[in-house]
């Protein structure tokens, strides 16, 4: 996404989790410039309660532009209180279509622990057929790793911390320093 501005920036792995009745996204921490490690412990899974609902959104990308979609979103949601489909749906307009938003460089998970879904800048908002999200620079390792767990009788928190341990062994731009949180 950045390549053109910041070459060499790489971060962050995000996964989510759907089962038994509970959504688990976990996040690492790790910031990387090319081959040096810039913050192993940033936070990229929050918790929202806009109108005392929750939901957890996991971004990866740059964290300002982040940030400034995730306020957005919890005005779309804030406006359609317990919608949260309708919401990402909403933001994913103005993210496609507003001069402004359409240079924001990051992509999110976001649950209310009943709908799992992915919103990208491109105006996709895409619900996983498996109930496994991943994104980010070490996202298809912690999904295929996940994805292969789904076989075994794990919880779905084992699972994201098993495959986000998988990924942080093959991906160099993932470390084992997670933020966890389950919704459901």
């Amino acid at each position: 996404m950045a390549e053109d501005r910041f070459p060499g920036w790489h971060g962050t792995t995000i996964l989510a989790v759907r089962r038994g009745g509970k959504v688990v996204v976990a996040g690492d921490g790790q910031v990387s410039v090319g081959q040096t490690v810039m913050k192993g412990s940033a936070r990229k899974v929050r918790r929202l309660s806009p109108g005392g609902r929750d939901v957890v959104v996991g971004f990866a990308g740059s964290t300002a532009d982040a940030f400034t979609l995730l306020e957005r979103l919890e005005k779309k949601l804030e406006a359609a209180p317990g919608q949260l489909q309708r919401a990402c749906v909403d933001l994913a307009k103005d993210w496609r279509m507003d001069k402004y938003l359409r240079n924001l460089e990051a992509m999110l998970i976001v649950t209310d622990g009943v709908d799992l879904l992915v919103v990208t800048g491109a105006g996709d908002v895409l619900e996983p057929e498996h109930d496994v999200a991943a994104i980010g620079s070490g996202g298809n390792f912690a999904l295929a790793a996940a994805r292969g767990l789904l076989e075994s009788d794990l919880d779905a928190e084992a699972i994201a911390r098993t495959a986000m341990a998988i990924a942080a062994d093959i991906c160099v731009y993932t470390n084992g320093r997670l933020t966890v949180e389950t919704i459901g």
